[in-house]
């Protein structure tokens, strides 16, 4: 590789955070990162939480597409990927999903490890706990390559208390 090329992409990779898209899970009672961002806080196994169930599909779709929480409500996101392929569900704005997606197209092997993200392999589930403490609307989407792509994106609406 040919230095200069290395040095950019070290320098355009600082600051951005760990991707992985293997099937590692958490294991049980690791402490979650709790780091506030635009759509939100992570949120423990101990917090309590209303369960929303989704389902990853092989068409490229969320079912449902759209939720609607209130702001503060903690949240248990329950992926069931029904198909035969890997999917992930990541949650974000509009513009941070499509920086990402941008990534994965040209590294589709990096990793990361985040608690608004949750990488389900063909049959299995998975879960997200997150807090919205902010009202808004913000997305999620499978950012595996080619899914986004294809529209397999979906929307949270957060109420104002």
């Amino acid at each position: 590789m040919k230095p200069v090329f290395l040095a950019l992409l070290l320098a355009l990779s600082a600051g951005l955070p760990s991707f992985a898209h293997g099937p590692k899970s958490h294991a049980p009672g690791t402490v979650v990162k709790q780091e506030q961002l635009p759509w939100g806080i992570a949120a423990d196994k101990k917090t309590p939480a209303r369960t929303i169930e989704l389902k990853m599909l092989d068409t490229m779709r969320f079912v449902p597409d759209r939720i609607t929480v209130k702001q503060g409500e903690t949240v248990r996101l329950v992926l069931r990927n029904t198909g035969q392929v890997m999917h992930e569900l990541v949650l974000g704005t509009r513009p941070v999903l499509d920086e990402h997606a941008a990534l994965m197209a040209k590294f589709p092997g990096m990793e990361h490890d985040e608690p608004y993200m949750a990488h389900v392999a063909p049959g299995k589930s998975g879960e997200i706990r997150w807090t919205f403490n902010r009202p808004g609307e913000f997305d999620f989407a499978c950012l595996i390559a080619g899914h986004y792509q294809a529209g397999m994106v979906g929307r949270i609406v957060v109420t104002a208390k």
